[in-house]
C-alpha cells in the first residue's frame, strides 16, 4: 500500500530495510559455510601419520610420533592358529630394526570369529606376559564395515585389500605412504627385506644431513 503521492508507507520500507538486512546475514552465513567447509576438507588426513588413534587404556594418541619412522602395521589378535607364531617374529622385527627407524604397530581385531574377545588391556597383558611384546597394542578396532577405524581404513583404502583373517601385515614408509602389505602365510623374512632397504634410507639420509 503506497501513502498519498506514491511514497510508501513506513511499514513497507521498514520490511524492505529488513529483507535487505536479512538477506545480508543469509549470504555472510553462506560464505562462513564455504570457508568452514574448504578449511575442513584442508584439514582431511593425507597419510598415516596425520591420524589419531586410542592406546589399549582408551587414550587418544596421535600417530604423528611415528613420523619419520618405518612402520609395519599388524592386525592381531590374541586366539588365533597365529599368534604364537606371529607375535614371536613381530617382536623379534621390532627388537632388531630398533625402534628409533622402525616400530611394529598393532591392532587387535575382534572382527575375525572368536580370535580376539578380551578388552584392549587384556590383549595388551596377554601379548606382553607370553610373548614379550615390547611394540605399542593400540586399542581394539572395527576393520570392515561403516565402524572401521579411520587410521585403518587409511591403511585398506591405500592397497584396496580389507584383511581376510588376522596378522595381514601393511608396511609404511616414513611420509605415512603403504608400500606394501602381507598376507599371513607369507614369510616374516620377505618383510624384513623390505623394511631394512626403508630403514638404511633413513640412517643415509640423516648422515647426509649432518
Amino acid at each position: 500500500m503506497e501513502a498519498l503521492g506514491g511514497y510508501p508507507t513506513k511499514s513497507s520500507a521498514f520490511r524492505a530495510k529488513l529483507f535487505k538486512v536479512l538477506l545480508s546475514v543469509a549470504l555472510c552465513m553462506g560464505s562462513l559455510y564455504l570457508i568452514q567447509n574448504k578449511l575442513s576438507k584442508s584439514r582431511k588426513p593425507k597419510d598415516f601419520y596425520s591420524y589419531e588413534v586410542k592406546d589399549a587404556r582408551g587414550r587418544t594418541m596421535s600417530l604423528e610420533k611415528y613420523r619419520g619412522k618405518v612402520s609395519l602395521v599388524v592386525n592381531v589378535a590374541s586366539g588365533s592358529e597365529l599368534t604364537e607364531q606371529n607375535y614371536g617374529s613381530l617382536q623379534e622385527l621390532h627388537r632388531e630394526l630398533g625402534t628409533s627407524h622402525f616400530n611394529v604397530l598393532a591392532f587387535p581385531c575382534s572382527q575375525y570369529g572368536d580370535t580376539e574377545t578380551g578388552t584392549s588391556r587384556d590383549i595388551e597383558a596377554f601379548a606382553r606376559s607370553n610373548y614379550g611384546v615390547t611394540f605399542p597394542i593400540f586399542s581394539k578396532i572395527k576393520i570392515m564395515g561403516s565402524e572401521a577405524e579411520p587410521a585403518f581404513k587409511f591403511i585398506t583404502d591405500s592397497v584396496q585389500r580389507i584383511p581376510k583373517w588376522n596378522f595381514w601385515k601393511f608396511l609404511v614408509n616414513p611420509e605415512g605412504q603403504v608400500v606394501h602389505f602381507w598376507k599371513p602365510e607369507e614369510p616374516i623374512e620377505e618383510i624384513r627385506k623390505e623394511a631394512i632397504v626403508l630403514v638404511r634410507n633413513i640412517i643415509l639420509k640423516k648422515r647426509q644431513e649432518l
